[in-house]
């Protein structure tokens, strides 16, 4: 048997033999089966041709069109490139199910025959590489088949389904734009929300569940430590913001460790530092990158206080002519799943995919603006979809390493059966929210 039927049937089958198929499980296996073709042909196009956050015009419309096609209503520019699909099936609930359109700024280096070669201007206007590094690709690919089948069976489900192309999920921008520009005054309002990210922590061929608080509270922050000029032989004339910024750089890190609670979760990196043009000169400012990691509000709160109060005092104490700058230019809110809607879906998904296929994790550290959505007082489920070849992390679980992670050069997931156990996944838990 080729090795993509065979681990199309290990999905199908949950992994077990002692396993029965329902009538409908059966027939939704052949429904996602026929699906899988175009689905797949999408995701190759996809990988080849990403596009940056806010930048996703191409993307958008590939979408569109593929969702027009099946039937939908479809509303293209919310929120700047995000598609809006609708289609009615009598009277019921609207659940939305969201994907997001953007790529990353990564050179990919995975040696696929499909590698994105993409280059790109950046915001500032820098050239770029491009690559769906981050599996994006792969949930746009899932939810087209998956709109396809809701539309070629409206025998098994009534209400409304709401299918989101989100720009901008990177920067952490698109959900609240979409929002601003009417998503939910212009369009139906969803009583649930639903989605899934690809990773590595998991075997193709699983699903994870968290429950409560799915990821964490996100702060990007901009801080320009501003100096004063000179020359490198001569410190003593100068005031030196490199020397202000790596000593900064060193005093946040004890917010963690020195000030927030043991056991409670607090991250602040300092993502890059840009200063200086040549060896020989003290420039006259330097400027930090910082993303903040929390999942508490009050710890939030305690962790941004703190690196103001840092970076004003290392700043004074170093006698520059004018206090840093702090701007906390993008943000979003920990992600937390309904526990209602973990009860109804949970033993749901266990059926379709094999109990065994279906299990708990822990909460990430990684963020999502998927949280928009149920700030805005919608029920949601965020689900962890299974993209490492088993083998492959098997073998790195044995030897204590890890797998490429989303973001990085080298991430592939292993599209089938991820792909495969997308769609079935997404179907599974749409016709069990719209009856």
């Amino acid at each position: 048997m080729p090795k993509a039927n065979l681990r199309l049937r290990i999905v199908l089958t949950g992994l077990s033999v002692a396993t029965p198929l329902t009538a409908l499980a059966a027939t939704a296996s052949q429904e996602v089966n026929e699906a899988y073709g175009p689905a797949y042909k999408l995701y190759v196009d996809l990988h080849q041709h990403p596009e940056l956050s806010g930048s996703e015009t191409q993307t958008a419309a590939k979408l569109a069109a593929a969702l027009k096609a099946q039937g939908y209503t479809v509303t293209e520019h919310v929120g700047g490139t995000g598609v809006v699909a609708i289609l009615k099936n009598g009277a019921g609930p609207t659940i939305m199910l969201r994907t997001e359109l953007d790529a990353l700024p990564v050179e990919e280096k995975t040696g696929l025959p499909y590698a994105s070669k993409v280059h790109s201007k950046d915001p500032n206007g820098r050239d770029v590489s491009v690559g769906h590094m981050c599996g994006h690709d792969v949930h746009m690919s899932a939810l087209v088949a998956t709109g396809a089948i809701m539309a070629h069976s409206k025998d098994s489900w009534h209400g409304t389904l709401m299918l989101i192309g989100q720009p901008a999920e990177e920067t952490i921008a698109g959900a609240k734009a979409m929002i601003k520009d009417g998503l939910f005054t212009r369009f139906p309002r969803p009583d649930a929300a639903l989605a899934l990210h690809v990773g590595n922590d998991l075997p193709a061929g699983q699903i994870g569940i968290v429950a409560g608080s799915y990821s964490t509270n996100a702060d990007s922050i901009r801080i320009t430590i501003y100096g004063k000029g000179g020359h490198g032989s001569a410190p003593h004339t100068a005031v030196d913001p490199i020397v202000t910024a790596a000593r900064t750089i060193l005093a946040l890190q004890t917010i963690p460790s020195r000030e927030v609670k043991p056991g409670e979760l607090a991250v602040v990196t300092v993502g890059y530092i840009n200063a200086g043009t040549k060896n020989n000169i003290i420039p006259d400012q330097a400027e930090m990158g910082l993303t903040v990691r929390t999942f508490k509000p009050d710890v939030r709160k305690q962790v941004l206080e703190a690196i103001t109060r840092i970076t004003n005092a290392e700043a004074q104490a170093a006698n520059v002519p004018r206090p840093p700058s702090i701007d906390r230019y993008e943000m979003t809110d920990a992600v937390f799943n309904d526990q209602a809607l973990i009860d109804k879906l949970k033993p749901v998904l266990e059926q379709t995919i094999g109990k065994d296929n279906v299990v708990t994790e822990e909460p990430i550290t990684a963020s999502e603006d998927f949280s928009a959505y149920l700030a805005e007082k919608i029920p949601g489920l965020f689900l962890s979809l299974g993209g490492a070849d088993p083998e492959k992390l098997a073998q790195a679980r044995a030897s204590g390493t890890h797998l490429p992670s989303n973001h990085s050069s080298l991430f592939a997931p292993d599209v089938d059966p991820a792909l495969h156990t997308a769609i079935t996944t997404e179907v599974a838990m749409l016709r069990a929210m719209l009856k």
